[in-house]
């Protein structure tokens, strides 16, 4: 008999096949810069065992990975394996999403190694897995063990359009406020790995500021006293793609993107069913997509890879510092929504808009700065 298959694979899943030919992405940059040295010494000789061959392919500047997938032939390879942090798997879907041929090549399996500071991801996938939290090589140990077996399945891919025109794709989340500073500022602190972060929480908490701009979203499930939305019988739900409307046959130029069908133009209001914040005042809004924000803080516990929802976090101005030291520390258990803190509000959403008041604050998507404009996704 064989033995039943993990929860989190859901109902669609894949098998890699064997032998296997795996291209690796690696940064040795990356967190406190012994990605190579833990490949090397963790992970080869795992992938080995399991008849699993790699290229490994080590970048020298930023978006080397991002041109080397967006114009490689990538057919050589079964699957593509991201040993880094967070970021640099961002540069490999953004640059996977340029290519012509995106809808099949992202149909090739990707995986994720923790060689970074966050490792968001990894952390979440090790979470769905069933196993216990942990961190450092046993993280790394567990990713390579779960790559070794060869199972994977969808993951959620979320659409952003920026004001000023640009399309990314994130895995992740996307944030603005407290957070994104905290990931931002602590980057000169990356040599310190996972503990980068706890240092820049400490230093943003000191100079705690709050950041003004409306909050728009679609709930994911019609709130109270709002219309329902209006639902097309005819949206599919594939690649883990809720919403996606697909054009008549024959309409799509070959190689066009998905279309953003749950958002009017960022130039428009947002549509009449969606929910206003009242509150224009934020120390911090997060959109999450997974269940880990880092190693050690469980955000969404709710999430999975491919629920199809965006879970949405804001923080309202007033919280006090000692409030909000005690949510980051809950966060580590993922008992930060037990509190029931005031000012923290939670909200499962399909769709999001965030339009600053001012260009102030640092924005960022799966943890790269990214300019502060409207946004939606």
């Amino acid at each position: 008999l064989s033995p039943p298959l993990p929860p989190w694979l859901g109902d669609s899943y894949g098998v890699l096949p064997r032998p296997c030919r795996a291209l690796v992405l690696l940064n040795p940059q990356s967190g406190a810069g012994r990605a190579l040295e833990d490949f090397q010494a963790v992970v080869q000789p795992m992938l080995a065992e399991a008849d699993i061959a790699t290229t490994v392919f080590i970048t020298e500047r930023p978006h080397h990975a991002h041109e080397k997938v967006r114009d490689e032939d990538l057919s050589q390879w079964d699957t593509l394996v991201v040993m880094a942090g967070d970021g640099l798997l961002y540069e490999v879907v953004n640059g996977l999403m340029e290519r012509p041929d995106w809808e099949d090549i992202m149909k090739k399996p990707l995986c994720i190694l923790p060689g970074g500071s966050g490792n968001a991801l990894a952390a979440s996938i090790n979470h769905y897995a069933g196993n216990d939290h942990v961190a450092k090589k046993k993280l790394l140990t567990n990713c390579a063990f779960i790559l070794c077996k060869g199972l994977h399945t969808q993951m959620d891919l979320v659409s952003l359009s920026t004001a000023s025109g640009k399309r990314l794709f994130s895995f992740l989340g996307f944030g603005w406020g407290f957070i994104s500073d905290v990931d931002i500022d602590s980057e000169k602190y990356r040599r310190l790995g996972n503990a980068r972060f706890t240092l820049g929480t400490l230093q943003c908490l000191a100079k705690l500021r709050v950041y003004q701009g409306r909050l728009s979203y679609l709930p994911a499930v019609p709130e109270q006293g709002t219309a329902p939305a209006p639902r097309d019988s005819h949206v599919p739900v594939t690649n883990g793609q809720a919403g996606r409307i697909l054009p008549p046959a024959g309409t799509e130029a070959a190689g066009a993107l998905p279309a953003d069908s749950l958002l009017v133009p960022l130039c428009q209001p947002v549509p009449t069913h969606w929910t206003v914040v009242p509150e224009e005042e934020f120390v911090t809004v997060y959109a999450i997509y997974q269940s880990h924000l880092g190693t050690n803080l469980l955000m969404a516990p709710a999430a999975r890879l491919h629920d199809g929802c965006i879970h949405l976090f804001y923080l309202k101005a007033g919280i006090s510092r000692v409030a909000l030291l005690k949510l980051f520390l809950a966060m580590a258990g993922g008992t930060h929504l037990d509190l029931n803190c005031p000012h923290l509000r939670y909200v499962p959403v399909r769709a999001f808009r965030l339009e600053p008041r001012a260009a102030a604050g640092i924005m960022t998507v799966d943890g790269e700065a990214l300019a502060c404009e409207p946004v939606q996704g």
